[in-house]
């Protein structure tokens, strides 16, 4: 019998995908864009950029940005009870539109 394989994408077929008319590299300003610390952020991977990706699970979340670790971000980001700390590329990240922490 074959053995199913569990890779790191393994069940996120739809989920790192992009329509047709928004395939290709993301436009410049969203790259460029600076985070402060404190900053709410929501989690949004870009299937097309590899580099920098959080884990699927972490996928339409909200974080809080930590500090700034060369060209990515820490994020701080709860998973059920526990706060977990990302290493996350700014072509996945997006300001949150509820404005910054308290």
């Amino acid at each position: 019998m074959v053995k199913r394989s569990h890779g790191y994408r393994v069940g996120s077929r739809k989920m790192m995908t992009k329509n047709p008319r928004k395939r290709g590299l993301p436009p410049l300003g969203k790259l460029l864009r600076t985070y402060e610390n404190g900053e709410r952020v929501e989690i949004i991977i870009d299937p097309s950029i590899h580099g920098g990706q959080p884990h699927r699970r972490f996928h339409g979340r909200v974080g809080i940005i930590k500090d700034k670790r060369g060209n990515s971000y820490e994020v701080v980001a709860m998973l059920g009870k526990k706060e977990k700390l990302l290493i996350i590329r700014p072509e996945h990240l997006r300001p949150c539109s509820g404005g910054e922490s308290k």
